[in-house]
């Protein structure tokens, strides 16, 4: 077998996201300080945590939309936060984002709202852009939908036709926030079929915010726990394994909350 050359090398070797020191909040007020921790390529990473620990201000901030007050991201093994607009334009190429809303354009249809990613960073046909954004949706069950509008289709329909656009350019890492906000028990559990299917067949990295357990506990391979008067990390590991050792109060409180004593360990 051929040697892979010393780049390939180095990215295989690369944590899919690393994050250093990281301090992050709004109009000066400090939200999260000083976080540290990495996700491996092709592994489902939770955020999980109380309302108001930082969750959604993680997220943000690991894909570019805040600025760090402090510390770095590191995305594939190079420097994200800190790179210069172009170098971090060309690095978006391999994120995808599902936003808690969907975030469909309400005047576009799904086929080009699935499009829009294409067009923006690829130099691709039309014809391949719409080739490429009818496969996408075809893969999520929504094959026949691709002229409807965001407001013709249903909440669940609409998340998968966002993951959809989230996919159109095959990235490496996919990021979601509070993926079945707004869902139904069985159309979540469908989700949480696709999202696992993805995982599974293109070796995707899935970086997801949720407080949802049960697809925490069905989905999550490592999970880190935020807590708001700490401003950061206080539990990590996958989460059966800390249902069954944890000694916080705090991360016992929230795994065991509800229906989550069923869940085995």
């Amino acid at each position: 077998m051929p040697a892979l050359p010393t780049e390939n090398m180095n990215q295989a070797k690369a944590a899919a996201i690393q994050a250093k020191g990281l301090s992050s909040g709004y109009e000066g007020k400090l939200i999260l300080s000083d976080i540290n921790f990495s996700v491996r390529q092709g592994e489902a990473f939770f955020i999980i945590g109380g309302s108001g620990c930082g969750k959604s201000t993680l997220l943000r901030t690991l894909v570019g939309l805040n600025t760090p007050q402090e510390g770095s991201v590191d995305i594939l093994g190079k420097p994200f936060s800190k790179a210069d607009l172009p170098t971090r334009r060309a690095q978006l190429r391999n994120i995808g984002m599902l936003f808690q809303s969907s975030a469909l354009w309400s005047s576009l249809t799904l086929r080009q709202n699935v499009a829009l990613p294409l067009e923006e960073h690829t130099a691709l046909t039309r014809r391949e852009i719409d080739e490429i954004s009818m496969l996408k949706l075809a893969q999520l069950g929504l094959k026949g939908y691709e002229d409807y509008y965001p407001a013709e289709i249903s909440g669940g329909m609409k998340k998968r036709a966002g993951l959809a656009r989230a996919l159109a350019l095959d990235p490496a890492i996919v990021f979601f926030d509070e993926p079945w906000a707004g869902l139904d028990p069985i159309t979540s559990r469908k989700l949480n079929h696709q999202i696992k299917d993805i995982q599974q067949t293109f070796g995707t990295t899935l970086v997801i915010v949720s407080h949802e357990l049960e697809s925490i506990f069905e989905l999550a391979d490592r999970v880190i726990m935020l807590d708001k008067d700490a401003k950061g990390i206080i539990a990590e590991g996958n989460p059966h394994a800390l249902l069954k050792s944890t000694t916080d109060n705090r991360v016992k409180d929230f795994l065991h909350r509800g229906s989550s004593n069923n869940h085995p360990v």
